[in-house]
């Protein structure tokens, strides 16, 4: 049967046992519904079965009309990055180990992948962030996160000190080990370790998370996505800033850390039957009682 995704670039986790397998999978269902394959140049090297076409990877995004992800959520995260400016929409097959937003299991892609070609899938927008680092006034950073943006100390010792403004307005000063902004993606990953609470998907929300703050009276807290949210740093030898753990800055004092919507979401395709709370219940293990 003829596919929607007439081009579908094809991007794999580079350094899993398995890959060479599933992307044979994979192709072979792409093919099968009409589909020409492209894939970066790293995923292409791994694959037996070659694509119609290798390219480096940030020159998949103009030329797809889906992205399929082999590999785990970090792997999605950084296609996300690429394919949201785009419009491309991503769907992922699991090779990791909890899988939030891989959705195909790996003994399962033939059947899923088919189904979701044929038509048979959700799609969701997920909020992405863009994120800036100033210095003295002068940008020196840029880039997006789908996850999260975290001021946390480095290697040392010590707590670090900023202050938080909300839309221009002063929030609030902190000593902690750092902060986290979340977006309801990201709100199931590292905030949610730091005592966050869980967004979902379908809310227009960041969340400030402190990371072991020096006083408990600083909680998380979601503001809405529409404000400028802009972190600077007062104190803190050693402070960096992470985005989506796949790039960091490190900080100096005064340095400004700007957080707001991108302006275009991340797409994401999930198989038919896919509900939000039915996949926490299971990568949570809600469904366990204590015996």
């Amino acid at each position: 049967m003829p596919t929607s995704f007439k081009t579908v670039a094809v991007v794999g986790k580079s350094d899993a046992t398995v890959l060479p397998d599933k992307l044979d999978q994979v192709i072979a269902v792409l093919r099968a519904h009409g589909a020409a394959v492209l894939m970066d140049t790293r995923t292409a090297e791994a694959s037996r079965t070659p694509p119609d076409e290798a390219l480096a990877l940030a020159d998949l995004p103009a030329r797809a009309d889906l992205a399929v992800v082999v590999g785990g959520d970090g792997t999605l995260l950084s296609c996300a990055r690429l394919m949201a400016a785009h419009g491309v929409p991503l769907i992922g097959v699991n090779l990791g180990r909890l899988g939030f937003l891989t959705d195909i299991p790996a003994d399962k892609v033939s059947e899923t992948l088919s189904g979701v070609l044929a038509g048979e899938f959700i799609t969701e927008e997920r909020l992405m962030l863009s994120t800036r680092v100033l210095r003295a006034g002068r940008e020196i950073f840029a880039t997006h996160a789908m996850n999260d943006v975290v001021v946390s100390r480095a290697g040392t010792g010590s707590m670090i000190e900023f202050a938080v403004h909300v839309d221009g307005e002063f929030i609030y000063s902190l000593r902690a080990d750092g902060i986290i902004a979340a977006t309801p993606t990201g709100s199931t990953a590292y905030a949610l370790s730091a005592g966050g609470p869980i967004l979902h998907p379908g809310l227009s929300a960041v969340a400030l998370v402190p990371i072991s703050p020096h006083t408990l009276s600083n909680r998380p807290v979601a503001i809405q996505s529409t404000s400028r949210i802009d972190i600077v740093l007062v104190k803190g030898a050693g402070a960096r800033a992470n985005f989506d753990v796949q790039s960091h800055v490190d900080l100096e004092a005064n340095d400004v850390v700007g957080v707001a919507a991108a302006e275009k979401p991340a797409i994401l395709l999930h198989p038919r039957g896919y509900r939000y709370f039915s996949m926490l219940r299971d990568k949570l293990r809600w469904n366990e009682r204590n015996s």
